[in-house]
């Protein structure tokens, strides 16, 4: 199944599948973002308890291997400028994500956590997280149904 044709504001045509995952992406990292604002110690908690239970993990893998997978299977486009490009990289990153969760070691895990330094670092992956979102949300919402394919 192919997803109709859409064209942004700019001129480009990307698909509506695109356009669709752009926006829930961009809300869903936006409103996670400023939950991790609200609540860092809770978050830097959560992480770090969920670093030290590999029944978790394996759960947690699972999920992001079948969104991962999802993602890939019905949007890995690499071309059409940044929009589509940067929706596919995160497919792939949530792919990559869940892999790792479910044949790391416990041992690897805690220093894979270890190495990221997510609690001294915590203010500088929401940031990210935040832009991320914008970009994806505005992205989405200003691109406009277009005719061409």
């Amino acid at each position: 199944m192919v997803a109709a044709p859409v064209s942004n504001q700019l001129g480009g045509h990307m698909s509506s599948r695109t356009i669709f995952l752009s926006r829930l992406i961009g809300l869903f990292t936006i409103l996670v973002s400023l939950s991790m604002f609200m609540h860092k110690q809770t978050m830097v908690e959560t992480v770090e308890t969920l670093a030290h239970n590999r029944p978790m993990l394996l759960i947690l893998g699972m999920i992001a291997l079948i969104g991962g997978l999802a993602m890939v299977l019905g949007h890995n486009v690499w071309s059409g400028g940044a929009l589509p490009v940067v929706v596919t990289l995160f497919g792939w990153s949530i792919l990559i994500r869940g892999l790792l969760l479910l044949f790391l070691p416990s041992d690897a895990m805690v220093n894979l956590f270890e190495m990221v330094r997510f609690g001294e670092l915590f203010y500088i992956f929401a940031v990210i997280s935040l832009v991320l979102g914008i970009y994806l949300t505005y992205g989405g919402f200003t691109s406009l149904p277009g005719t061409k394919p």
